[in-house]
């Protein structure tokens, strides 16, 4: 641990990484899992290396929040809105094909004989994990420079921090460029953009991580 690294200098970073929970989670203890996560990555942080603390402790900070918001979630969604949750997916396939389509949720809960605030509660308690999955797989293309955290390299640290904050589109360019080894062409196909469009997008991209970095 470095001793000449205050914790409370870093709090932006915990606040930054919160802010979009905000509206569904308390925010004092989404605060609280966040600063555990700061706290953790000054305990791990070798201050030999050339790495940021920012970079590093970034990670610390998000794996803190997903854990917290996980078993949240575990807690509040019960089997029943679970459940129900699953009829209503069922019954909007089922309408939408009858009706030609999509069916509102007004006409499902009527069609499953449910009050319209359950149906409600059930799809925006779903929504929310659905929301977590995306965010977490979208942070998987971290996964794909597999390392050992003890053997964290401070470029890789660098560098990961730099990849959370491009776009979805951009970290998929790169993803499908550079780990899953794809063609401009076979990219351009998958984003449904032209070739010239990628071969744009990938230098700025490229430009523009050499420049933070």
């Amino acid at each position: 641990m470095d001793s000449d690294i205050n914790i409370l200098d870093y709090e932006n970073l915990v606040y930054k990484n919160i802010v979009k929970y905000q509206k569904h989670y308390d925010k004092d203890d989404l605060y609280q899992v966040g600063m555990l996560g700061l706290k953790k990555a000054l305990d791990n942080y070798k201050p030999n290396q050339n790495t940021k603390f920012s970079s590093f402790a970034w990670f610390y900070i998000k794996g803190e929040i997903y854990k917290y918001i996980r078993e949240s979630n575990y807690i509040k969604i019960s089997p029943d809105i679970i459940r129900l949750n699953n009829s209503i997916n069922k019954a909007k396939e089922l309408m939408s094909q009858k009706l030609g389509r999509e069916a509102t949720y007004e006409e499902i809960s009527l069609y499953l004989d449910i009050d319209y605030d359950k149906v409600i509660e059930a799809v925006n308690s779903s929504q929310r994990v659905e929301s977590l999955d995306n965010d977490m797989e979208q942070d998987n293309l971290y996964n794909h420079i597999m390392i050992e955290e003890e053997n964290l390299k401070p470029e890789i640290m660098d560098l990961k921090l730099e990849l959370s904050k491009l776009t979805k589109e951009e970290q998929e360019i790169i993803i499908d460029r550079y780990y899953n080894d794809l063609t401009q062409s076979e990219v351009s196909k998958k984003l449904g953009i032209t070739q010239v469009q990628v071969s744009r997008k990938e230098s700025k991209v490229l430009t523009k991580l050499k420049n933070n970095l």
